[in-house]
């Protein structure tokens, strides 16, 4: 099979990377400091290494962790988007924004990379439908509706279940992400809150990066009777490549860091003092490695369950530390794409996943939202009531 044929015609489109939050945190944002134009910086991720890894789209994370929270959360999470936009427009020989699925073919037409925003976590809308709003119209497609501590309306994979799921807030605000075309991401929530959203939504649900619980046993993870629903509700999974989502050992010793963790007072959904508890338990026992074949397996999985329709890929590149072997950076799609090749994936079955999937949902998410707001009208009266349902 001719990868780089293929790529061309139907680059990847990652569904989460965290290139945005490095930035803040190396550099403060100085794109002169980290200049990913140029190749060969500390991150996982370059332009030059986006381009030779096959990726035509990129779905940067304006992700902010937990312990920011009210309005510290929101202003952190504007910084986060105005840093896209400034990335964008410093390469933008290379890189093109994009909104829409004609959006980012259209930034392939003129050989550049799609530039899309994702917000990762709930809080960084502050419990407001009004801020929610905002975000989309500054352009952020997606809301992951938790991140790993729960919301007042929705619960966490990884913090202590309190609503079971989405609240009555909570289904509003699916609703509404419904009805301005924003998507709703199911990575990061716990499975009831996966099942709530999927029963509510009116249009395709995506994971931006979560893999197949049924391969590993991660709360991170989708269970089969969810990826079942997405396949009925017409979303997609988009596999992510962390080690302890994709490998059992390193689910395992994950698990074996967040109970002794929770021995000592420490809550695997409190940040600021997991953190550095897991990076002195990580120094003292070291975690097992995955490899290429882990991701395989879940692509398989999810295209077993879900069918070929339901699957697509989010890295998480520039989120975690350590990456599978073979897949250490952007460049890895093109070794992950002839491993499937290997295994019977067909031409058209590699490009449903690298990007025709993901851009399928965005175009019905947008042709719902519109079909939505003509059957409802502009009123938003039925759901401002609920706004703040915390204060």
């Amino acid at each position: 099979m001719d990868l780089p044929a293929l790529l061309a015609q139907h680059p990847v489109v990652d569904g989460h990377n965290d290139l945005l939050w490095t930035a803040r945190e190396e550099t403060r944002y100085d794109w002169d400091a980290l200049d990913v134009g140029v190749g060969g910086t500390p991150t996982h991720t370059d332009l030059p290494r986006l381009a030779a890894g096959g990726v035509g789209a990129q779905f940067w994370s304006v992700y902010v962790p937990t312990r920011l929270t009210g309005d510290h959360a929101v202003s952190a999470t504007l910084e986060q988007v105005d840093a896209a936009y400034a990335l964008t427009a410093r390469y933008a020989d290379r890189l093109a924004p994009a909104r829409t699925a004609d959006e980012v073919e259209a930034a392939w037409a003129d050989g550049r990379i799609a530039s899309l925003m994702g917000a990762e976590g709930g809080h960084s809308i502050n419990s407001s439908l009004g801020t929610l709003r905002q975000l989309h119209a500054l352009g952020v497609q997606y809301l992951t509706l938790t991140h790993n501590a729960n919301t007042p309306w929705a619960d966490s994979a990884t913090d202590r279940p309190v609503a079971g799921g989405l609240t009555a807030f909570g289904r509003e605000v699916v609703r509404e992400m419904n009805r301005i075309g924003m998507m709703v991401d199911l990575s990061h929530v716990s499975a009831g809150t996966m099942r709530d959203a999927l029963a509510v939504a009116e249009v395709p649900a995506i994971f931006s990066h979560s893999s197949a619980r049924a391969v590993t046993d991660s709360p991170r993870n989708a269970p089969d009777d969810v990826l079942e629903s997405l396949r009925d509700q017409g979303g997609v999974c988009m596999v992510t490549f962390v080690p302890k989502f994709v490998n059992q050992a390193c689910a395992d010793w994950h698990r074996g860091a967040v109970e002794a963790a929770a021995a000592e007072g420490i809550a695997e959904a409190d940040n600021a003092r997991f953190s550095p508890f897991y990076a002195a338990y990580r120094a003292a026992r070291p975690e097992p490695v995955a490899d290429l074949s882990d991701v395989v397996a879940h692509c398989e999985h999810v295209r077993e369950v879900a069918g070929i329709d339901h699957v697509g890929l989010g890295g998480d590149y520039d989120g975690v530390e350590v990456l599978p072997t073979g897949l250490e950076d952007v460049t890895g799609y093109p070794a992950l794409l002839s491993a499937l090749a290997d295994r019977g994936w067909s031409a058209d079955d590699l490009a449903r996943l690298t990007c025709r999937n993901v851009l399928r949902v965005m175009r019905s998410v947008e042709a719902g939202a519109r079909e939505i707001q003509r059957l409802r009208g502009p009123s938003l009266a039925r759901i401002e009531d609920l706004d703040h349902p915390v204060r």
